[in-house]
């Protein structure tokens, strides 16, 4: 009886390592880059050193029906983080997304704007995320 439990819980301990082993080389196989600017749940270093802002501003839609968000417009874009890929987020409750808007970053100019297609509902609006990357 004990030759069994003693079989058995070995068996446990191998699988339990082998799962470790595999996630642990998946996740070191990983190529990451830090040629990024992020600003919302995660920062990493950035095309600058200078902060930027992100702004929406909210207008009537029937369509919605309410007050739906568009538009976000971000500035303080330095000259470093020009003609680099961008992807804005509107998050709700629970850091959910509400939607994405992407592109890239102007060639001149300290601001941009990012369209939102379809419009979201403002109400369901509490977060923006902006990152750069490239």
């Amino acid at each position: 009886m004990w030759g069994f439990t003693l079989k058995r819980a070995l068996g446990l301990a191998l699988a339990g390592l082998l799962t470790f082993g595999a996630v642990y080389g998946f996740a070191a196989s990983l190529n990451l880059t830090t040629d990024s600017l992020g600003a919302a749940n995660t920062t990493v270093a950035a095309c600058q050193a200078g902060q930027l802002t992100a702004t929406y501003t909210s207008s009537y839609s029937a369509t919605v029906p309410g007050y739906a968000v568009g538009t976000v417009t971000v500035t303080g874009l330095a000259s470093t983080c020009y003609s680099k890929a961008y992807k804005i987020t509107l998050s709700g409750a629970g850091n959910v997304s509400l939607g994405e808007a992407t592109g890239t970053t102007p060639g001149t100019g300290t601001s941009f704007a990012a369209t939102f297609s379809p419009a979201l509902n403002a109400a369901s609006v509490t977060g923006i995320g902006v990152v750069i990357s490239g």
